[in-house]
C-alpha cells in the first residue's frame, strides 16, 4: 500500500485529494501546523477524518518537516500547505513568501520522495 502525505490536508483541496488517495487504496497522513486545534470540518463532510492519520509538522521548521517525513517514510509527497487569504498574504508578503518557499524547500530537503 502506498503512504502519502498532505501538507495542507485541512483546506478544501487537501480534503478532495485525501478522499481520492482513499478511494484509491492509498494510507493518506495529512498534517496540520496543530492538530490539537486545528479544524477538519472539510474531512468531517467528507466522512474521511477517522480514516486519515492526522501529524503536526510546521512547514518552515525544518526539524518539524524532517521528523514528520521520517516517521511517516511517504511514497508520495503534497504540498497544498500555505496561506489561503490573497488579503494577508498582501499584508503579510515576508510570511507569505516563508510559507511558499521554505515550505517547499524543507520537504526537498528532509528528503521527501521526488
Amino acid at each position: 500500500m502506498k503512504t502519502a502525505l498532505i501538507c495542507g490536508v485541512s483546506g478544501q483541496d487537501g480534503a478532495y485529494l485525501a478522499k481520492l488517495l482513499l478511494e484509491k487504496g492509498y494510507h493518506v497522513v495529512g498534517t496540520s501546523r496543530d492538530c490539537q486545534g486545528a479544524n477538519f470540518g472539510n474531512l468531517v463532510r467528507l466522512s474521511i477524518k477517522d480514516h486519515v492519520q492526522l501529524e503536526s509538522m510546521v512547514l518552515t521548521d525544518f526539524r518539524s518537516t524532517l521528523q514528520t517525513i521520517a516517521k511517516v517514510k511517504p511514497d508520495e509527497v503534497y504540498n497544498l500547505a500555505g496561506l489561503s487569504s490573497v488579503a494577508l498574504s498582501f499584508q503579510q508578503p515576508v510570511e507569505t513568501m516563508n510559507s511558499i518557499g521554505v515550505g517547499a524547500l524543507n520537504l526537498l530537503e528532509a528528503g521527501a520522495p521526488s
